[in-house]
Parts: structure tokens; C-alpha cells; sequence
């Protein structure tokens, strides 16, 4: 069989740990096979990272906005433990945060639904999707390990001169200070992505912080979100038969619990990342769910929603076995496949990726998947494969839908 076209290429931002030698092996085995696989290629490994002092980053960014599509790999934040161990000039940003600002997009994240594998939370019906902004916050922060007693201040310099002052705290010994921000630009961006989603979609959108305790950052993001959402959305919500509303982080965590599901949630950016990753979690686990990120520009960047799977990592260099789930890796690039396809008028490529996630599921609904999913599976007969093996298997029932 003639190996599918691609015109345009996307662009590929490997990553590091279990879910780089897991990248390759969905390459070697599901992709290549069928496809000619065009991609520009960018090396996100730390140790990489590292030496082009995170310039691969920024040049994968902007790769993006000229290509339109990208998929990317699991990749680490470094902390204290990390710079030792990659012996690292300083301890980089998140790449993801990096990507986020560049792009100035939103990310939508929703579980990936298999027959045999349950909700813990046994009313959701149907996927949540979860909408994280994804700008500022503790993601852009600037932080002070305070020595001793002093004053710490927050000041703002106008280009006009003029200042604002505020004093955060009078130490009295040593302590921490935490300065973040973000910008009315960006959280416009956030919400009309939200609303349009939602109407993309027809279902109901949530928007939820703390604006009770914070007055003026997260009072900020709901006044913008209604403004917005009054001046240009609500005739069309109202036509749609959906609703938007705004509640409290903590109200929506109770509403969610018994909820249905079938709703966008809105996050803010730490909020989302922490709440995607309990709704994936309780739909099976973190690797378990989809992850994309939109611009408003129309750009798309996909990525499984989890991290590196360090401890499986150091087992594979010791050379023992692992069973890593790799559905959100190879729903990542379904995803980018199928986009680059829709954008590139290929039906070839749609349908491939449509087929590709059906393989996956598939598999797992016929009792082969990795030892993760054996834990919590309904189904009776089930047989735990290792990483290769369950890549492997996906292969044996694409080649049968083939």
C-alpha cells in the first residue's frame, strides 16, 4: 500500500524520559509505516535545552505559528534535583509555559473514553473538557528567597512616571515572596476561546476562581470573561440552548463531583493544570487524556497532557521492563495528523488518524493494554503488555483496518 502524502509539514518537538523512547517506537511502528511522515524536527530534551540555553524553544515556537500544526512530547521542568542531575546552566522555565506565551493560546484537555474503563466518579456520563488559559500566573512568576527581617514591596513604574507601591509583607525573619502576573490581552484571548469552543461544541461553559480572596487578579478574569461574554456571546449561547455561568473554584469542585459531565470547565492556568489532571485521573489515568493547544490565531499544538514517566524511565536504563501507557502520546499525534490533514485538504490523513485511534481503543476494549489500565479495568479477561508490546499490538489491529 502506497504510503499516504503529507504537503506540509508539522512540526515535532521531542521531549525527554520514558515518553521520548516511547515517541520513537509510535514513529517506527504506527507512522512511518503508513505515512510520509514530514515533520520539522526540534530536540525539547533538557540536555538539549541546556546547551542552546532553551533557544530551541523559542525556535520551536515560532516554527509553529509558520506551520500551523505541531505535536510535542512529554517534557521536564527542572527543579533543584534536576540541575544536578543534568548539570544544568540555570534551572529553564517550562518549555510548555514558553510554547503557551509565544502562542497565546488556550489548551483543551478532555478524557479519552474506552469501553471498560470506568469514572471513579461514577455519575460522569460524559467527558468534562477542561479549558486551561495558558499564560502568566506562577507559570511567568518571579520569586525571593528572603534572608532576614525587611519590608517587601509590590511597585509598579508607569511609562509616564508614575508609581504605584503596596507592601506585601513586614518580615520579621526569613520567608519567601511569589510576585505573578498576566494581561487583560491574554485572559480576552482565554475567553473568547472559551465561548467559541463552547458554541463549536454546544455545551454548557463553566468559568471558576477565587475572586472572593483575590479582589482584584481573579476579580479581573471574571469581569473580563462577562464583559466579553455579554457584548458578544450571549445572543449566540442563548440560540445555541447553552448557558455560560461564573462560580467560586471551590463551588465548582463540589458541582463537578456530581455532575454529569458533557460541560467545558474553564480554568485558570495552575487551576487547570491541577483539575485536568483530576478529571483524567478519574476517568482511568493521566494517560488518558487529550491535550490541545489553540491560538487565536488558528495555530494547534498537540501533547499528551502528563509528564516524562521519570520512574519508568530509570527502570528501561536499567534494562528491566515497563508498561508506560502511550494512548495521549499516540492521540497527540492522531490529532496533529488530523488537523494537519483538515488544513491541508487531505482526507487520507483524517481518515488515518481516525482509524489510528480506533486501533487504540480497540485494543484496549479486546483486553490488551498496559498494566495501568489492568488495575482498573470492568473487563474480565484482560492481558497486561509492556511498552513495546502494546505498541505493537495497536500496529497488529491498524494493519487489519488497513
Amino acid at each position: 500500500m502506497a504510503k499516504i502524502q503529507m504537503k506540509t509539514p508539522l512540526v515535532e518537538m521531542d521531549g525527554d524520559e520514558m515518553t521520548r523512547i516511547l515517541w520513537q517506537m509510535i514513529k517506527d511502528e504506527l507512522l512511518i509505516p503508513y505515512i510520509d511522515l514530514k515533520t520539522e524536527y526540534y530536540d525539547l530534551g533538557l540536555e538539549h535545552r541546556n546547551e542552546t540555553d532553551d533557544q530551541v524553544t523559542v525556535d520551536s515556537a515560532e516554527a509553529t505559528k509558520k506551520y500551523g500544526v505541531a505535536v510535542k512530547c512529554a517534557t521536564i521542568t527542572p527543579n533543584a534535583a534536576r540541575m544536578t542531575e543534568y548539570n544544568l546552566k540555570e534551572m529553564w522555565k517550562s518549555p510548555n509555559g514558553t510554547i503557551r506565551a509565544a502562542l497565546d493560546g488556550t489548551v483543551f484537555r478532555a478524557p479519552i473514553q474506552v469501553k471498560g474503563i470506568e469514572p471513579c466518579v461514577k455519575n460522569w456520563e460524559k467527558p468534562i473538557t477542561l479549558a486551561r488559559h495558558a499564560y502568566g500566573d506562577v507559570y511567568k512568576n518571579t520569586e525571593i528567597k528572603v534572608p532576614g527581617a525587611g519590608k517587601a514591596e509590590l511597585v509598579f513604574t508607569g511609562e509616564d512616571g508614575q508609581e504605584i507601591r503596596k507592601t506585601i509583607q513586614e518580615f520579621e525573619g526569613s520567608g519567601i515572596i511569589q510576585g505573578i502576573h498576566n494581561m487583560d490581552k491574554s485572559i480576552e484571548s482565554f475567553a473568547r476561546a472559551c465561548f467559541s469552543y463552547a458554541l463549536d461544541i454546544k455545551q454548557d461553559l463553566w468559568f471558576a476562581t477565587k475572586d472572593t480572596i483575590s479582589k482584584i487578579y481573579d476579580h479581573n478574569f471574571k469581569d473580563i470573561f462577562q464583559d466579553i461574554f455579554d457584548k458578544e456571546y450571549k445572543e449566540k449561547f442563548d440560540a445555541a440552548g447553552i448557558e455560560y455561568f461564573y462560580t467560586l473554584i471551590d463551588d465548582a469542585v463540589a458541582r463537578v463531583m456530581k455532575a454529569k459531565g458533557g460541560f467545558i470547565w474553564a480554568c485558570k492556568n495552575y487551576d487547570g493544570d491541577v483539575m485536568s489532571d483530576m478529571v483524567s485521573s478519574a476517568c482511568g489515568s493521566l494517560a488518558m487524556m487529550t491535550s490541545v493547544l489553540v491560538s487565536p490565531d488558528g495555530v494547534y499544538e498537540y501533547e499528551a497532557a502528563h509528564g516524562t514517566v521519570q520512574r519508568h524511565y530509570y527502570k528501561h536504563l536499567n534494562g528491566e521492563e515497563t508498561s508506560t501507557n502511550s494512548v495521549a502520546t499516540i492521540f497527540a499525534w492522531s490529532g496533529a495528523l488530523r488537523k494537519r490533514g483538515e488544513l491541508d485538504n487531505i482526507p487520507e490523513l483524517c481518515e488515518f488518524a481516525d482509524k489510528l485511534e480506533k486501533a487504540t481503543l480497540g485494543t484496549i476494549e479486546s483486553g490488551k493494554m498496559t498494566k495501568d489500565l489492568t488495575q482498573i479495568t470492568s473487563l474480565k479477561e484482560v492481558t497486561a503488555l509492556n511498552s513495546e508490546q502494546f505498541i505493537k499490538a495497536i500496529r497488529e489491529t491498524l494493519e487489519g483496518m488497513m
